[in-house]
């Protein structure tokens, strides 16, 4: 199904799906964040532990994302976004009843797996059903959809794990996701793709998971010599991949879109460092708002939305403004203002008032809420429409492994400052270093990314959005 081929009505049921799987992926995430200091408490688990429950999830996601979404583009997206909410299903009930934090890290990993299927087709699936001139809109829907879980999430994890403890959070995503299952499969859909590709690039795939789960695990054992073997391994698989990808005909990584196409390129690189700035924010302030300053899980989940709501609201704006406005002049300011919120609460000390924390999340909100649409507008409008699924997996990976490599440098200064102890024992001073340190990082994560985002050039010259994405 093309764009020119799509009937409201179809338009009208693939807004309502694609929309729904943007919400239920981050809902879950935003939702472990405000459990994370209870289930440390019930599992036993110290504080470096409770960044792998985030960190599984995570990597699992990045590690799969582009695989799932060549696989969406040669056999079907409808196939794999389905399949994806099976398995999403599978690991929120398996977490719901983790008998150890081990067990826990595990389900987390096969949440991923499903949540990477969701995230790599969706938008691809969206795409596809609109012409390019009503994209920013319904991306800026798609975007609403995404924060308003980000916003939810956090409410209504505090008012259940207060009320029925830590493993209801994930429970209560059984019925969610079985619902858009039905759902999924009665009202979206078939996709027709742009042919198969002969066999799937299993060597590009192994140097890739080497590359990706090498350099992240190896960075969350930095400085010990495990740390820096396990980033040389994955650094040099990296070049290993970069080098296969540019000899094969039907490459998993199509090296050629970075080399050729610099809106793609920059436009990733962007939301890497966006993310890469952003997520530990979240995760750091999170344990802050209920081991410094002392709020209960319900209250704390009212304060963070501050920062998903501001988004929720900016998301459809940014995006309609970015169908006539050049979308890095929008994001670029996204991003200054992100940069803004993370120096501020690198700043944040052990009597900061709560009021101070939702004027810089509400801030940091507005940073990424204009950030986000504009830019993925501006991948999505960059190749040709059969490339979409693929297009839609990179920019996901970029965001997922700009996560990890947030939590990553978040592992780091825990590990080097706190230590290896129990969450609920960390003394006060100590775990405000680590936060202050970790935002600094953070900070200048952003700031460079404002330099890719000016960089990328314009889309609306471009002859893809000046003619609209041609179906091979």
């Amino acid at each position: 199904m093309t764009e020119a081929g799509a009937t409201r009505g179809t338009q009208r049921a693939v807004l309502w799906v694609t929309c729904a799987a943007s919400f239920l992926f981050p809902f879950m995430g935003s939702s472990v964040n405000v459990a994370l200091p209870s289930i440390g408490q019930g599992l036993g688990m110290t504080a470096v532990q409770l960044t792998w429950v985030a960190t599984s999830f995570l990597l699992t996601s990045a590690l799969l994302l582009v695989p799932f979404g060549w696989l969406g583009d040669t056999r079907g997206r409808k196939r794999v976004l389905v399949s994806g909410v099976a398995t999403y299903v599978a690991g929120s009930a398996l977490a719901g009843f983790a008998p150890t934090g081990s067990a826990l890290i595990f389900a987390r990993a096969v949440q991923g797996a499903g949540g990477s299927m969701l995230a790599s087709t969706a938008v691809a699936i969206l795409i596809s059903a609109f012409a390019p001139g009503e994209r920013g809109r319904v991306l800026g829907i798609n975007a609403a959809a995404l924060y308003a879980g980000l916003s939810l999430g956090p409410a209504v994890a505090g008012f259940v794990t207060q009320a029925l403890g830590w493993r209801a959070v994930f429970l209560m995503n059984v019925p969610l996701g079985l619902l858009l299952l039905v759902t999924a499969l009665s009202g979206l859909p078939s996709q027709q793709t742009g042919g198969r590709a002969p066999h799937f690039d299993r060597a590009g795939f192994a140097f890739y998971a080497v590359f990706l789960l090498g350099t992240m695990y190896g960075l969350t054992l930095l400085p010990r010599w495990e740390g820096v073997a396990g980033m040389a391994t994955g650094l040099a698989s990296l070049a290993l991949l970069v080098r296969t990808e540019r000899r094969i005909p039907a490459p998993l990584i199509d090296v050629a879109m970075f080399r050729s196409n610099v809106t793609f390129a920059l436009s990733n690189v962007a939301a890497l460092l966006n993310y890469a700035g952003t997520f530990a924010a979240t995760f750091l302030v999170s344990l802050y708002l209920q081991l410094v300053s002392g709020l209960t899980p319900r209250t704390a989940g009212l304060v963070l939305i501050a920062m998903p709501l501001m988004q929720a609201v900016l998301s459809p704006l940014a995006g309609r403004l970015s169908d006539r406005v050049e979308p890095r002049m929008l994001a670029s300011a996204g991003m200054g203002f992100t940069v803004i919120a993370l120096f501020v609460m690198s700043r944040f000390t052990l009597h900061t008032p709560v009021g101070a924390v939702v004027c810089a999340l509400a801030l940091l909100g507005i940073g990424v809420g204009f950030f986000s649409s504009p830019n993925t507008n501006a991948v999505m409008t960059s190749v040709e429409s059969r490339r979409y699924g693929v297009a839609s997996a990179t920019l996901s990976t970029m965001r997922q492994v700009g996560m990890v490599l947030s939590m990553g440098a978040a592992t780091v200064v825990i590990n080097a400052i706190i230590g290896d102890i129990p969450v609920e024992s960390a003394p006060l001073p100590l775990f405000v270093s680590a936060m202050r340190t970790t935002l600094v990082i953070c900070t200048l994560a952003c700031l460079a990314g404002i330099f890719a985002s000016l960089a990328r050039g314009a889309i609306h010259t471009h002859p893809q959005a000046a003619a609209g994405p041609t179906s091979h």
